[in-house]
């Protein structure tokens, strides 16, 4: 069994492309508005007393969870500091409580005595230490994945239930990166890719006549864990993009031949992902990869937009064969598409993906908005 500090040590984390992808903290909430949360907090706990040694407690535990991905930025100090002072009842913060803070060394930093004070702490004061910690992690308009591994970690530390903390952090399914995902992965690819390699050749071919530049193409997307991964696609547009300047497809854009048309609106352009499945960066199924571009800005306007990268992207995915593909000239088609992303990663298992999958070959809903 490990120690029970094993699980809370703060390391360093190994997504660290998700966190350089926005080097300039986010702008002040007066001129952009919170992040959008995707989950209804339950109000349904009590504030722990102002004990100084539960204030001391408290105070490590808020800022390691400031340090779990990895960097302890301005703003989520000042949400610590704010949230001691709240639960202190006082505008200032005690000299020896603004010391302690100063003093926080993430590096060498471990929470088994912390523990021992707050597991003293009633269950509903508990679930209140680990809203504080969530308040902390939403600071800077983004709920990484090595923030809410922290926080879960917390949660079971503290001995809460699935249950007390499913508003707060996204339970993945056993299955949702198992081996039986994987043997299933593999076969559909494989089957797939044997059979229908001369439909492949052929639409390479004519993509290449069609217009100048290459059949195939690579774009830089955020797979698991946020790490990067090259995302093979057969080229529909006269123009590769691939930047920041990354500009979605819309509805008669000019940029898109002729035959990309055709090959966008039956997801044909999509086929050489087989490949990317077969060598392990991606699934069948799962949350479709976005542009670099879309992850830099939507993860700042959705709180838990990041937890899509808790499992593998996928070829096709729950959120496309339920309308929600194509153009997000909106927030609320995002949140939606976000929204459906992480059900999927809560409630998996291979007769879902399955299901995904006939539908995607057999359904209208998925390709009504891929233009």
């Amino acid at each position: 069994m490990q120690a029970p500090d094993d699980p809370l040590r703060i390391r360093p984390t190994p997504s660290t492309t998700v966190d350089e992808m926005e080097d300039i903290p986010p702008p002040a909430s007066s001129h952009f508005p919170r992040a959008a949360r995707l989950t209804a907090l339950r109000p349904s706990s009590v504030p722990p007393p102002p004990e100084a040694e539960l204030m001391l407690a408290l105070g490590d535990t808020l800022l390691a969870a400031a340090a779990a991905d990895g960097e302890i930025c301005n703003r989520e100090l000042r949400v610590v500091r704010r949230i001691l002072r709240r639960l202190h009842g006082d505008d200032d913060l005690p000299l020896w409580l603004e010391a302690h803070i100063e003093a926080f060394d993430p590096k060498g930093f471990s929470l088994a005595k912390t523990l021992d004070v707050l597991r003293e702490l009633p269950p509903e004061q508990r679930r209140h230490v680990v809203e504080l910690v969530r308040e902390v992690c939403d600071a800077n308009n983004a709920f990484d994945i090595e923030e809410e591994r922290y926080l879960m970690s917390l949660g079971v530390a503290l001995s809460l239930c699935h249950e007390d903390i499913a508003d707060l952090v996204v339970h993945a399914s056993r299955t949702v990166d198992g081996f039986a995902k994987r043997v299933f992965d593999v076969l559909v690819a494989g089957s797939f890719l044997a059979c229908a390699w001369p439909l492949l050749l052929m639409i390479g071919t004519a993509v290449k006549v069609e217009s100048t530049g290459p059949a195939l193409f690579k774009q830089r997307r955020y797979g698991k864990h946020g790490e990067e991964i090259l995302v093979w696609k057969f080229r529909t547009m006269r123009a590769t993009e691939d930047g920041d300047a990354f500009r979605q497809a819309t509805r008669g854009d000019p940029r898109i031949t002729r035959l990309g048309g055709f090959l966008r609106r039956t997801s044909l352009d999509e086929l050489p992902q087989f490949f990317n499945v077969l060598t392990g960066e991606m699934s069948v199924v799962g949350p479709r990869p976005h542009a670099v571009a879309h992850n830099v800005e939507y993860r700042t306007r959705i709180l838990e937009y990041m937890l899509r990268h808790k499992v593998k992207p996928g070829i096709t995915g729950w959120a496309q064969v339920n309308g929600f593909r194509g153009e997000t000239d909106t927030l609320d088609k995002m949140i939606q598409r976000v929204v459906h992303d992480l059900e999927y990663i809560r409630r998996h298992t291979l007769w879902l993906d399955v299901e995904i999958v006939v539908r995607t070959a057999l359904g209208q809903k998925a390709r009504s908005n891929a233009y």
